[in-house]
């Protein structure tokens, strides 16, 4: 039972992997053994004040005494999938896991969402994740071994009146992962979804400037709890679900919300 969360040995592309959750699961991954290439878009680390976010966390990965790297491609552009499975690849060999954490937001009034903003949150947030499962899906299945994990929301459920696009593309991702997983199981891949209600993360970190507001933010979204999460409390689901330990788990949508998404 110990080494039932074992990674050791395997390879993992964690995207959006350079901040937040994304990071956290990948530094989980790499203290349990396993080789890690972390993707992100470098204007999106900039844009956060983190331009050298994902280099900083392929060494922290490098740390826990396996390979990390750290590859800039963009999900808005059309190659941008493409070139982050070929550069995991090059780096890791194969790819024995695959998690689906890159996502935008914009929160906007559903009366203004505009076409631009609806085009580039569908290209990122679910187009991107259709091809990287198209490229990912079939080698794990050809070797009898993989896991699929993709990184939902409480919004499935409980979706937030200025994130409709947003909640409504993450359910899109959820269904897909749900449609794979019968597919799949009888190939030891399995493929399940997380679902994180609200988290402290670099994509809030603007709310949390004025503390007042933010509690008050925390109270709403958690009231079972009463606070956000942190993004390393995300770990131990995503390490469940992907590690040996997830080997009789398909078709899952965890929340991981302490009880937020409850009615």
């Amino acid at each position: 039972m110990p080494d039932i969360f074992s990674m050791r040995g395997r390879t993992a592309l964690v995207t959006g992997g350079s901040v937040s959750i994304g990071r956290a699961i990948a530094l989980g991954f790499a203290e349990h053994g396993a080789s890690v290439a972390v993707q992100s878009a470098a204007k999106a680390d900039a844009a956060f004040g983190l331009p050298n976010a994902a280099r900083d966390t392929a060494a922290e990965i490098a740390k826990f005494g396996v390979p990390g790297h750290a590859i800039d491609a963009d999900f808005a552009e059309p190659d941008g999938p493409r070139r982050a499975f070929d550069a995991a690849l090059a780096a890791l060999g194969h790819v024995d896991v695959l998690v689906l954490c890159a996502s935008i937001q914009t929160r906007v009034e559903f009366a203004d969402i505009t076409p631009a903003q609806l085009a580039r949150e569908t290209r990122i947030n679910l187009e991107a994740s259709i091809e990287l499962l198209q490229l990912a899906v079939p080698p794990m299945r050809a070797r009898k071994w993989g896991r699929v994990l993709t990184i939902g929301s409480i919004n499935q459920v409980r979706p937030e009146p200025q994130l409709a696009t947003y909640a409504a593309l993450k359910s899109a991702q959820c269904n897909i992962a749900m449609n794979l997983a019968r597919q799949c199981a009888a190939d030891n891949v399995m493929v399940n979804n997380l679902s994180p209600g609200i988290v402290a993360t670099e994509r809030n970190r603007w709310r949390r400037e004025d503390a007042g507001e933010w509690q008050a933010i925390q109270q709403k979204a958690a009231a079972t709890i009463g606070r956000a999460a942190e993004p390393s409390e995300m770990v131990g689901a995503a390490l469940l679900l992907c590690s040996d330990a997830g080997s009789y788990i398909a078709g899952a949508d965890l929340m991981v919300t302490a009880g937020a998404h409850l009615p």
